[in-house]
């Protein structure tokens, strides 16, 4: 049955038994003011994103990930002139570059299938656009460079040549300024912290109407694939997150705590939901038991995906699978830059 007649003839709301339906969804990027929303409690329901403060409670705090995308994807040459690609993996920590390497080719071809990079030694010199930098660190595909200028020159020549991680499901590559939240501040991720892609200002503003506290916290998102299906299995690496004290104390006060997508939840589960920086070391499965997070904002993932497996530390298989087919039913995207699913305790 195609999306199309799933939608006209199949209900909304899907109370039946998980193994009973179907669970393909599409893989295109949806505009982020058309976003829709499947919430999985009880049931699973649809909902256009901007219901989201209907779908909460007065006393609930709603905590995002400041952090904006870095233009994370570097092209330069080694020292013999071979081509590579540099993707930052975290922050830039003052002249040092901690990243993944892929040889040539550029985003038209899925990351799974890029070349793998030339083979680099600890002090071979590498060229990203204006910067120089040495290989300091080595392990596979995984690098730290020294870059040989001043902080802020780097931080000139990355934003003068770089440009966001790609997908390559688009047609025309991403620009920086589409892979920002409404409300980026430190350039912290090396992708885009897209579960609070969907939330402009008025949705926003009609959360805090509805008695729904906002807080802020940064945690810096990390690469979502790296080429390599070994790497690949240890992800998410270790990252970075602060949390002000105005965000623990609103947790102390909260009725409930929602986290708008998996780096918020490691942050507050890493820290206990104390204020203060720290790395998130933590793996999120269905064996974990949140202990400060109740619910979640996130992207739609499918039985298979590392991030199904997150998802399964605040729903059960058949919850889960309720809501994917839902969605599925009702044309939904699991793009990176695609739909959203809200789980919310029962």
């Amino acid at each position: 049955m195609t999306a199309e007649l799933a939608t006209r003839w199949w209900p909304r709301v899907w109370p039946a038994p998980a193994r009973q339906l179907p669970a393909a969804l599409r893989a295109d990027e949806v505009d982020r003011h058309a976003v829709r929303l499947v919430a999985i409690g009880v049931r699973a329901s649809l909902h256009p994103f901007g219901a989201l403060p209907k779908l909460l409670e007065t006393g609930d705090l709603v905590v995002i990930n400041d952090a904006a995308t870095l233009p994370g994807s570097l092209f330069g040459t080694t020292a013999a002139g071979e081509p590579i690609e540099l993707r930052l993996s975290g922050p830039i920590e003052g002249t040092r570059l901690d990243g993944v390497l892929f040889g040539g080719g550029d985003w038209r071809t899925r990351t799974e299938e890029r070349a793998a990079p030339p083979a680099v030694a600890v002090g071979d010199e590498l060229r990203l656009g204006t910067l120089v930098a040495r290989v300091a660190v080595v392990a596979g595909r995984r690098v730290a460079l020294d870059v040989a200028c001043d902080e802020d020159l780097i931080w000139r020549g990355i934003y003068g040549v770089g440009a966001p991680v790609q997908y390559a499901h688009r047609r025309e590559p991403l620009a920086l300024w589409s892979v920002q939240t409404a409300y980026a501040a430190r350039p912290w991720a090396a992708e885009m912290p897209s579960a609070g892609r969907a939330l402009p200002g008025e949705v926003l503003l009609g959360l805090r109407r509805a008695g729904i506290e906002i807080a802020t916290l940064t945690h810096a998102a990390g690469l979502s694939s790296t080429g390599d299906p070994a790497l690949d299995r240890g992800l998410p690496w270790p990252e970075r997150y602060d949390i002000p004290e105005r965000t623990a104390g609103a947790i102390r006060r909260a009725k409930r705590v929602i986290a708008v997508g998996t780096t918020v939840v490691r942050a507050l589960e890493a820290s206990g939901g104390e204020a203060g920086q720290g790395i998130a070391r933590l793996k999120l499965d269905a064996a974990y038991r949140p202990q400060v997070v109740d619910g979640l904002i996130s992207g739609l993932h499918v039985p298979g995906e590392s991030h199904h497996e997150l998802l399964r530390a605040f729903a059960s298989r058949d919850q889960l699978a309720r809501g994917i087919a839902l969605a599925a039913a009702n044309g939904l995207s699991a793009h990176e830059l695609g739909d959203a699913m809200l789980i919310v305790p029962a």
